[in-house]
């Protein structure tokens, strides 16, 4: 739970970092590539140790489908509350579909 919860915290970052600046497009673009590595650094600080934490756990497989879903998770949020974006319907079936990697990637076997 512990992975999950840094990974949490290093996708909201990330997203911020990546998609933040698609807010103020009349930012100059050097100013926003500034500001995304310097929130890229907190999501560093929250990713590595997460992997490190998850690896005595999780295979590197496993880590990564979380990490994924962890993303659509928070980005699916970003979009609609943070861009003010529509979460259409093909949305959700692309991730479904990657719940259903969850399930074969845990999968024993």
């Amino acid at each position: 739970m512990k992975t999950v919860c840094l990974l949490l915290i290093s996708n909201i970052f990330m997203t911020f970092a990546w998609y933040g600046h698609l807010k103020h497009r009349t930012a100059p673009l050097w100013l926003a590539v500034l500001v995304s590595w310097f929130i890229a650094f907190f999501e560093y600080c929250f990713q590595v140790p997460a992997n490190r934490i998850g690896s005595y756990e999780f295979t590197t497989a496993q880590l990564k489908i979380i990490q994924e879903v962890v993303t659509l998770v928070v980005f699916c949020g970003f979009s609609v509350l943070y861009l003010k974006e529509d979460l259409k319907w093909n949305y959700l079936v692309g991730f479904c579909f990657m719940v259903g990697a969850v399930f074969f990637v845990f999968k024993k076997g």
